[in-house]
């Protein structure tokens, strides 16, 4: 089974980008969107309903905004559509989707981004401990679970260009590397507080690669891009369970085209 995540920066834009041809290429049978920044009525019709795929939108109730989606050639068992109860908040910004196959979760997430003032922020480490309780139930059902998305953290210094200048910044702040410690049960020891355990969680792209200035977000501003000055924050983050289902592809990180300011993340699972 291909899987990809793509955070579109907007999806009529990344339409004109040329992403919808490249979809048809490459032939995934599940494809995890965010960051829509539409409404269902402004993505009627082709080709935001690609041919042979089911297609699923959670949009934010603010025009313009936040958003996500799959596109699934399977006809899923059941589609959640937002996190529900005690997640009024987040799911009134369209940022989370969930389509289930049998013993098989897959969803879309689009973590909020802390970047444009303190109070965003203090929204995005809300919800992330909201978070923990679906996370933990997730484990706990002993499903297999996929949660493809922009989670707006950078896990380790190792996945972004300019770790020095960046310690104070939104997406890589010690308590939210931290948390990804606790997702994926790793432990940093420059890091503030003590270990917590682990979720029950793997990093499928690190599962598979090891490479350094794997980045999956480049600034618009400047040459990021063209230097190579990126974050990895895009992720399929797994269940334990799915560990060794994971299919090294030729590509993980496609960068041939630029349908946004993210690249799609492409993995395949044996399943």
């Amino acid at each position: 089974m291909k899987v990809i995540s793509i955070n579109l920066n907007g999806i009529r834009a990344a339409a004109r980008k040329g992403m919808y041809e490249w979809l048809a290429k490459v032939d995934a049978d599940v494809i995890c969107l965010q960051e829509l920044k539409a409404q269902p009525d402004q993505i009627e019709g082709e080709p935001y309903h690609p041919p042979g795929y089911h297609t699923f939108f959670h949009a934010a109730e603010k025009k313009g905004y936040s958003g996500v989606g799959i596109y699934s050639k399977i006809k899923p068992d059941n589609v959640q559509i937002g996190l529900g109860k005690g997640f009024e908040d987040v799911d009134f910004e369209g940022r989370y989707i969930q389509a289930d196959y049998g013993d098989l979760s897959i969803a879309s997430l689009y973590m909020p981004s802390g970047s444009s003032k303190e109070e965003r922020q203090e929204f995005k480490i809300d919800m992330m401990g909201r978070f923990e309780a679906k996370l933990g139930e997730m484990v706990q059902s002993g499903r297999q679970c996929i949660i493809c998305g922009d989670w707006n953290i950078v896990h380790k210094k190792r996945d972004i260009k300019n770790w020095r200048g960046n310690q104070k910044r939104s997406g890589f702040l010690p308590e939210e590397r931290q948390w990804m410690d606790w997702l994926f049960g790793e432990s940093d020891p420059e890091l503030p507080g003590a270990e917590r355990g682990h979720a029950g969680f793997v990093d499928a792209f690190r599962h598979i690669n090891d490479e350094d200035e794997q980045y999956t977000w480049w600034s618009n501003r400047g040459q990021a891009w063209a230097n190579n000055t990126g974050w990895r924050i895009d992720y399929h983050v797994i269940s334990e369970n799915l560990k060794d289902k994971v299919v090294a592809g030729s590509e993980l990180i496609y960068k041939d085209e630029r349908f946004s300011d993210h690249a799609p993340l492409v993995i395949e699972y044996d399943i």
